[in-house]
């Protein structure tokens, strides 16, 4: 197994620039200031990138198709931590939640 696609790498780093400067999904976060919540302990910030990845789909050249849509999810899922009034549609599916351990070879 190779590295990942350029345009995957470009897509994470992007990802996790816009949220650690406080301006992922500015629309629907407007005015909420989510970087001390999420920054303090580790597992609210994992929680968003598993979203993320897990929502990420790759074509079959290594292209980015809907890097929008993931950082939209990831998004509500941080307003949601924010902000328990707030209703995430549609609701999140287990597969999107869902966090993954590294695979330990034999």
């Amino acid at each position: 197994m190779g590295h990942l696609p350029v345009d995957v790498r470009a897509s994470f780093r992007f990802f996790a620039f816009f949220l650690a400067n406080g301006t992922i999904d500015v629309d629907l976060l407007d005015d909420i200031d989510y970087r001390p919540s999420l920054f303090e302990f580790g597992s609210p910030l994992e929680q968003v990138f598993a979203i993320y990845c897990n929502v990420l789909e790759i074509g079959a050249d290594g292209e980015v198709l809907n890097d929008g849509d993931a950082q939209y999810r990831a998004a509500q899922w941080i307003r949601r931590y924010c902000d328990p009034t707030y209703q995430v549609e549609p609701p999140f599916q287990a597969w999107e939640t869902e966090l993954h351990g590294p695979r330990m070879s034999a």
